[in-house]
């Protein structure tokens, strides 16, 4: 099996570098990351500069661009053949609920299916994460669990979120939903020393809501948690109804 390794935390995240050895377990394994850290690039292309792209002496191939460029650039002039599977991760942080729509990593996960390419996300919910070298195990029966089934859906990603707990007390995996949450005072305005006014976002407290099946309370309970995401974004149980409306020009 060949395999594709990319993130958003960058070729040197100790994250990805866990996943890589996971799936070397599997087939060989090619690393193509970003050179720097892209957290929350969601599904973003450079388009107004050219990228560039080097090879390090361990032979990882490093983007100057964002995780979704890494994924293009891979399949369309790096690799000699196309892979079998690519993964992505494993993030420095959780990706779940509504994270999902701003994550890198999921992001290049996305990107890989959309090319028709089986693809899994791996997130961290914790924040030790010179901890997560204790997870090659854990990891790699995630892999194996899932690419051992009979088929890997079409049009699909998994989304893995490991619990922030030791690796040998996780109580095993849940297949869910994604829950939803809310960030509070997530927004910081201050003044430079220039006396200018700037405001950064990010922080804050977190608030999570959901059916008992989501990713944020498997993963609070100590499961690994899976969540399979598709690429159709359409609301099928409105359609009906919304054609029903009187929508004129």
């Amino acid at each position: 099996m060949k395999i594709l390794c990319t993130n958003d935390d960058g070729y040197l995240a100790t994250g990805i570098r866990v996943l890589a050895a996971a799936a070397h377990s599997l087939g060989a394994v090619t690393v193509v990351a970003p050179d720097r850290e892209q957290s929350a690039t969601s599904h973003s292309l450079t388009l107004h500069h050219p990228l560039r792209a080097r090879r390090t002496p361990d032979g990882v191939h490093v983007v100057d661009g964002t995780p979704t460029d890494c994924v293009i650039l891979a399949l369309s002039e790096l690799l000699v053949e196309r892979p079998d599977l690519c993964v992505s991760g494993v993030n420095h942080g959780p990706n779940m609920g509504e994270d999902v729509l701003y994550s890198g990593t999921v992001a290049a996960a996305m990107e890989a299916t959309v090319i028709g390419i089986p693809a899994i996300a791996f997130s961290y919910a914790g924040d030790r994460f010179e901890e997560l070298d204790g997870w090659d195990g854990v990891v790699r029966s995630v892999l194996s669990s899932i690419l051992g089934q009979d088929r890997f859906p079409k049009d699909t990603l998994f989304n893995v979120n490991l619990p922030a707990t030791d690796p040998a007390d996780v109580r095993g995996i849940k297949v869910t939903s994604l829950g939803r949450r809310r960030y509070a005072e997530s927004i910081t305005r201050a003044k430079d020393p220039s006396g200018k006014e700037y405001f950064w976002i990010g922080g804050g407290s977190v608030t999570w809501r959901g059916p008992e099946d989501s990713d944020f309370q498997a993963v609070q309970d100590g499961y690994v948690s899976v969540t399979p995401l598709h690429l159709d974004l359409t609301n099928y149980k409105l359609l009906e109804e919304i054609r029903a409306w009187d929508l004129t020009l």
